[in-house]
């Protein structure tokens, strides 16, 4: 130990003290570091090299400092209030030490996660453990791409809160999902998200690889969709421009018959209007005038010039009957009350509409218990 502590002071410290050169003097930091960490130190011997690497912490030298994080940075050699100088260094310093270095607390990472820099949220997610404190931080408040690096690595303790909480907050980022849907151990209501919200590909790994029945899986994808399909009726009921609405969802290839279907089922009939209109390629005041004509013809024409299902038609028709005979009665036709009586007589009021019409509706339309009842009764 005599011979390793001369070497230090004699040769190595004296090179990183008088070069002038940059270069030389990284590459006697280097070797120092490496000696350092290579060497059986007692306790003194500690003492005495971490006083060295403090003043390597502070050089003036970027080159200096960064042979030092490189060389040390899984090193418990390196105390923590060096680590922590060295993790508010320049990245080229900062990354390997927070990557890496065991000389954290969790209350440190955790400061670094709340700091907001992308890329050493990113070194903090894919260290070689990540506690349970850390990774729920993580997963609430990191960027997408350290959640991302976090849910592909298996020893990060993911909470099954924090699991829910990143489902949450990325739920339509695909390859976070993706990265969560991989892990080795997923809570049930975790992968009964991820079904809802992954691709086929994700949705067949989870069935494959945890405990999912098929049926289970195809009933949430299918239940996922239907969701996505309520929501876009509110949020048509809400536009304030209806034909842009309606032109971005068949941009989106999302404007179709199902969702047509039910919007007209729960009252918007605005919706239908403006989305036939778009459909067909021709001015909602045309299309208005051809749903509501009187006679037989009109609402027929334009729902052909929109390429709908033409088994569907009859259903549209007791729609559009329906809709018309309500807001004759006076019946606000904004109101909850107008949408609970459009839906329950739509579905009860036209025997004369397909069996497996009703039954379709009745499986995907947003109803009640009571008013499934009434339907499956008048069916």
């Amino acid at each position: 130990m005599t011979a390793f502590r001369a070497r230090l002071t004699e040769v190595d410290i004296r090179r990183l003290i008088k070069a002038t050169d940059d270069d030389e003097r990284a590459e006697a930091a280097h070797k120092l570091c490496r000696n350092m960490e290579r060497a059986e130190l007692n306790e003194d011997d500690r003492a005495a090299a971490q006083k060295i690497l403090r003043l390597l912490a502070n050089d003036a030298a970027e080159l200096v400092r960064r042979a030092m994080a490189v060389t040390l940075k899984a090193s418990d050699l390196i105390p923590n209030d060096v680590a922590r100088k060295l993790a508010g260094d320049l990245d080229s310093i900062a990354l390997p030490i927070i990557a890496s270095s065991p000389a954290f607390s969790d209350e440190d990472l955790i400061e670094i996660v709340r700091a907001g820099s992308v890329v050493r949220q990113v070194a903090v997610a894919g260290r070689a453990r990540v506690s349970r404190d850390v990774a729920t931080v993580l997963a609430a408040e990191g960027c997408e791409q350290s959640v991302r690096t976090l849910a592909a690595n298996d020893n990060a303790d993911l909470s099954e809160g924090a699991l829910a909480t990143v489902v949450d907050r990325f739920a339509e980022a695909p390859e976070v999902l993706t990265a969560v849907a991989y892990r080795q151990v997923l809570p049930l209501h975790v992968i009964e998200r991820l079904i809802q919200l992954a691709s086929e590909a994700v949705r067949e790994h989870l069935i494959s690889h945890h405990a999912v029945a098929p049926e289970t899986a195809i009933r949430l994808a299918q239940y996922s969709r239907e969701r996505m399909t309520v929501d876009l009726v509110d949020q048509a009921s809400a536009s304030a421009d209806l034909a842009a609405f309606m032109a971005q969802l068949n941009a989106r290839r999302v404007l179709n018959a199902s969702l047509l279907l039910r919007g007209l089922a729960r009252g918007q009939m605005a919706m239908f209007e403006y989305g036939l209109a778009e459909l067909a390629n021709t001015p909602h005041h045309r299309a208005w005038l051809m749903v509501h004509d009187a006679g037989p013809l009109g609402l027929k024409a334009i729902y052909d010039r929109a390429g709908l299902p033409p088994r569907l038609f009859q259903a549209f028709r007791a729609g559009v009957d329906t809709w018309r005979a309500l807001a004759a009665e006076g019946i606000d036709t904004s109101s909850a009350y107008f949408r609970d009586q459009m839906l329950e007589r739509f579905l009860t009021q036209r025997p004369a509409v397909l069996r497996d019409d009703l039954a379709y509706l009745m499986e995907r339309l947003d109803q009640s218990p009571s008013l499934s009842l009434t339907a499956a009764n008048a069916a």
